[in-house]
C-alpha cells in the first residue's frame, strides 16, 4: 500500500473515528488501521487526529513554445541540415526573417519572435522526438622520395587560430569497396581560422590533376593563402607543389606520419561535407565527376560556408582525469570572415551582396536534387554493368569461364561462382551464399 492509498484509507476511517461514541470503538478503528498498514499505533493516533492533506493538483507551467513553434523550429532545423541547438540559435536570430521573406517559412510574427528568443537547451528538448525519428582505414603508403619529405617541415598543431589563410588539405577517395582502377577523388581544403571550406573532384590521383584542383580552389577562396598543410600523401608531397609554394610565397608544411589529429580541421569537414553528402559509394565516371563538381563549385560550398555555424575551441582545461572544453559562440565561416580585419573591404562587400542573394532552403533543395541525380547515375551504371556478361575465355560442356574488370565468373549447371580479389560468392538457383 503506497502513501496515497494509506491517506485515502485513513480519511475514510477518520470519519468513523470522530463519530465513535466510546473509547472501545475508537480503539477498534485504530487496531484495524494498524493491522492493515503495519504502522506504529502512536503515530497513527497523531495522524488520525490531524486533518489529512488533500491531493493537490499539479500546477502545470504555462507552455510558451507550443506546437506551432515546434513545427516551425523543425522546419528551420531541416533547412539548415539538422544542426545542434547551440549552432541553430544564431541561425534563428539572423535567418528567420529572411526565410519568411522567401516564403519558405509561413508563420505569424508572434511565432517568429519566439523562434528568435528560444534557447539552445529548449531547442534540443523540443527536437528530441524529431532526432529520434531521424536517427541520425586510412591507407598508408611508403615514402617514395625521402629527400622531399626532409625538405618539407612537420607541423603538429599549434595553429594561430586568429590568422586567416592557414589551410589544411586532404584527399577523400570515392572508391567504394574496391580500390582497383580509376575512381573519383575529392580534394578537400579548410581554413583553420574561419572554417571556410572548398572542394574539387578529380579522376584518379595524378599529381598534375591535384595541382590543377588546388589552384582552382585557391582562386575561389575569398582570401590569400599563408600556409598550406597536407598529410603525407604522395599526391600532395611532390615537387609540383613545393615549387609552387616557393614561387607564391606560401609556407608548405605537413603532418606527422600516422597522426590524423595533425589535420583535424579538414578531417572533420571530410565527414560532414563529403561523406555526409556523397556516402561511401564508388564513383568512377566523368558524368559522376561533373555532378560532384557542380555541387562543390555551386550550391554545396555556398550552403556550408554561409549557413552552417561552426564552434571554435577557446579553452581546454585538464582537471585530474577529465578535460573541460569551452567553445565560443557558433558562427558561420561567412560571419567570421566579415568580423576579421585581415579581409579587405571590397571582399566583404562582395560576400555580403552574395549572402543577401542566397536562399538557404532553395540551396538545400538543389543539393538534395543533385545528390539524387548522382545516385540515379550510379544505379544506372551498375545495372548496365550487370547486363554485360564479359569475355568468354574457356567453354567446355557444362562449364563456362568468363571475366569482367576485377572479377572472374565460373558457371556450371544451376550454379555461378563469382570471384573477386580476396572474396568469392556462390549462387545456386537464385540464392546468394
Amino acid at each position: 500500500m503506497d502513501m496515497r492509498a494509506r491517506n485515502q484509507y485513513l480519511k475514510v476511517l477518520q470519519e468513523r473515528y470522530f463519530k465513535a461514541n466510546s473509547k472501545k470503538g475508537k480503539s477498534s478503528i485504530l487496531d484495524e488501521y494498524c493491522r492493515n498498514t503495519h504502522q506504529d499505533r502512536k503515530y497513527v493516533i497523531r495522524r488520525i487526529k490531524s486533518p489529512i492533506p488533500s491531493a493537490s493538483k499539479g500546477r502545470r507551467r504555462k507552455e510558451i513554445y507550443d506546437s506551432y513553434v515546434k513545427a516551425a523550429l523543425a522546419k528551420v532545423w531541416e533547412i539548415f541540415d539538422y544542426p545542434c541547438g547551440q549552432r541553430l540559435v544564431p541561425l534563428l536570430k539572423s535567418e528567420v526573417d529572411r526565410l519568411r521573406k522567401f516564403r519558405e517559412l509561413l508563420i505569424p510574427a508572434e511565432v517568429a519572435e519566439k523562434l528568435k528568443r528560444i534557447s539552445s537547451k529548449t531547442i534540443d528538448r523540443k527536437l528530441k522526438h524529431q532526432k529520434e525519428v531521424l536517427h541520425q582505414e586510412r591507407k598508408y603508403r611508403r615514402k617514395s622520395n625521402s629527400l622531399i619529405y626532409q625538405k618539407i617541415p612537420i607541423r603538429a598543431g599549434n595553429w594561430d587560430r586568429s590568422l586567416v589563410g592557414q589551410v589544411e588539405i586532404d584527399l577523400v577517395e570515392h572508391c567504394g569497396a574496391s580500390a582497383s582502377g580509376q575512381f573519383v577523388n575529392s580534394v578537400s581544403i579548410v581554413d583553420v581560422a574561419t572554417g571556410w571550406w572548398e572542394g574539387e573532384a578529380i579522376m584518379g590521383r595524378a599529381q598534375g590533376r591535384t595541382f590543377d584542383a588546388l589552384t582552382a580552389i585557391r582562386e575561389r577562396m575569398p582570401f590569400d593563402w599563408i600556409e598550406m598543410h597536407p598529410d603525407n600523401d604522395s599526391t600532395f608531397i611532390n615537387w609540383h607543389l613545393v615549387k609552387y609554394a616557393e614561387k607564391e610565397g606560401i609556407i608548405f608544411s605537413r603532418s606527422r606520419p600516422y597522426r590524423k589529429n595533425d589535420n583535424c580541421f579538414v578531417e572533420q569537414k571530410n565527414s560532414t561535407h563529403i561523406r555526409g553528402i556523397f556516402g561511401h559509394l564508388r564513383y568512377d565516371t566523368d558524368k559522376e565527376t561533373e555532378i560532384i563538381n557542380s555541387l562543390y563549385r555551386g550550391e554545396l560550398r555556398l550552403y556550408k560556408n554561409f549557413f552552417q555555424p561552426v564552434m571554435k575551441l577557446k579553452e581546454k582545461i585538464r582537471d585530474k582525469g577529465r578535460v573541460h572544453r569551452k567553445y565560443d559562440a557558433p558562427k558561420t565561416p561567412y560571419q567570421r570572415l566579415m568580423e576579421s580585419e585581415q579581409v579587405s573591404k571590397k571582399t566583404k562587400e562582395h560576400l555580403q551582396s552574395l549572402y543577401l542573394s542566397l536562399n538557404p532552403a532553395e540551396l538545400k533543395r538543389e543539393i538534395e536534387a543533385k545528390t539524387q541525380e548522382l545516385y540515379c547515375t550510379y544505379e544506372e551504371r551498375n545495372k548496365a554493368e550487370a547486363l554485360v556478361i564479359g569475355r568468354v575465355i574457356v567453354a567446355t560442356p557444362g562449364r563456362v569461364l568468363f571475366t569482367t574488370p576485377g572479377r572472374v565468373y565460373f558457371t556450371t549447371p544451376g550454379r555461378v561462382i563469382v570471384a573477386t580479389p580476396g572474396r568469392a560468392y556462390f549462387t545456386t538457383y537464385g540464392r546468394l551464399d
